[in-house]
């Protein structure tokens, strides 16, 4: 058993403490190499799809439009990946983010406000000025710097859990940036500069949009903030102690580490790539709606972040893995949606999200603790978990296949279940051998 780590009270103490610190960051970078390696498995597993769904697709269109088919997922995946890095980090240094999708929202509506005020002529032209661009752009950054400091506040600070921190911001960053929309609108309106109040404001300006319409543009960016992100991580002593932090926050703070700057810096980069997201998302759909812009997003974001390899547990993580699980993660969602809707992707884009998340977090549990003998079907909760997967797969597979191919799918996968069932059964369980063992002794 290790020994406890104690405050240092002594030269010597300190250095000791210091020393065990940086080994536990030493080991923990190692493991996030590991699964920096593991992009290449991720890289595999996106040719997979993309094979079996060019296969499936009636019409074949990742074999006779491939270079089309990776343009309609880059788009998406480079989008989502903006913001995925910084949900990533927070997820490494041991905290979680639910405000990303909120945060864009708030972000692309700060932006689309600025230029409004500042050149309302322009914005109902189509042609703003540079400066109204710039200042906007800006404004949303520094709103997301912002909102990044509050959270590490009421995080640090005040001692609310990130979730229930995030969760605030979650839920009221949509209704704060709807008010404000409303009541600057307004306003605009009593003086004759609008004609009435709004609840959105439509962006038309050619070169704000550009920024997102443009596909390159959104992915030079986003190949510049990951190689930022992945030199922040991987290169730097500060992403040394973020991994520190994640892996265990008490011996991080008992060795010297300012655990508090880190969470700091953290969400400050989650909430300010969040507000970069959404300049592109309104400039993309030409509108800036607090309601619906970015709804859900911050689910994809974890997921992302979770299909790459992240644990949520904090210390484990690369960003390479974050880029190639963004990859997989739309291209899954595209591959469905093309082979069941014809396209219509985002009708199955929550399930498919949903599915995804849980098998990998199952995965990476499995892997890190091996089989051990751990029942996964125990008692009467494992024969309800049988019947409920069941009934799931028995209505989702005949939508996504003819109807005779997916009832027979899942007959085979229901009889799986049983069968692991049948088997953990009649295996010893390790609770019963240490009992036993302890009554021969």
């Amino acid at each position: 058993m290790s020994e406890p780590i104690v405050p240092a009270r002594s030269t010597d103490s300190g250095k000791l403490t210091v020393e065990r610190s940086m080994e536990t960051g030493h080991s923990l970078r190692s493991r996030s190499r590991w699964l920096g390696n593991s992009a290449a498995s991720l890289a595999l597993a996106i040719l997979l799809v993309a094979a079996l769904a060019g296969a499936v697709d009636p019409l074949h269109t990742y074999f006779t439009a491939p270079v089309d088919s990776f343009l309609l997922i880059l788009r998406p995946a480079v989008m989502l990946g903006i913001f995925a890095l910084g949900s990533a980090i927070v997820i490494i240094a041991g905290g979680i983010d639910l405000s990303s999708g909120s945060m864009i929202a708030f972000g692309g509506t700060t932006c689309a406000t600025i230029m409004l005020v500042l050149d309302p002529v322009g914005m109902k032209s189509g042609a703003v000025a540079y400066g109204a661009i710039a200042a906007g752009i800006a404004g949303a950054i520094l709103v997301g710097f912002l909102i990044g400091s509050l959270h590490a506040w009421l995080i640090t600070v005040i001692g609310l859990p990130p979730f229930i921190a995030t969760l605030a911001t979650l839920v009221g960053l949509r209704s704060f940036g709807r008010a404000i929309v409303e009541l600057i609108t307004a306003k605009m309106a009593q003086n004759r500069l609008l004609d009435q109040s709004v609840t959105q404001i439509n962006v038309f300006d050619h070169t704000f949009r550009s920024f997102a319409t443009n596909l390159w543009i959104p992915v030079v960016l986003f190949l510049v903030l990951a190689i930022l992100c992945w030199m922040l991580m991987a290169r730097t002593v500060v992403g040394r102690r973020l991994y520190a932090l994640g892996g265990n926050e008490q011996a991080a703070r008992l060795s010297g580490i300012r655990t508090d700057r880190l969470k700091w810096l953290a969400y400050c980069i989650s909430a300010m790539l969040s507000a970069i997201a959404g300049i592109l998302y309104i400039g993309d759909q030409s509108v800036a709606d607090p309601q619906t812009l970015g709804r859900g997003y911050e689910l994809n974001a974890i997921a992302a972040a979770v299909v790459g390899g992240c644990s949520l547990q904090g210390g484990i993580g690369s960003i390479v893995g974050v880029v190639m699980g963004c990859l997989f993660l739309r291209t899954v969602i595209d591959g469905v949606g093309r082979v069941v809707a014809g396209g219509k992707a985002d009708v199955y884009e929550g399930m498919i999200v949903g599915v995804v998340v849980v098998f990998a977090v199952t995965f990476n549990q499995f892997r890190q603790a091996g089989a051990g003998g751990k029942r996964y079907f125990p008692g009467l909760l494992g024969w309800i978990a049988i019947l409920t997967l069941g009934l799931f797969s028995g209505v989702l597979l005949p939508l996504i296949m003819p109807a005779y191919a997916g009832m027979g799918v899942t007959a085979v996968f229901v009889g799986l279940l049983i069968a692991i069932k049948f088997v953990e059964s009649r295996a010893k369980s390790p609770t019963a051998s240490t009992r036993s063992g302890a009554g021969v002794e």
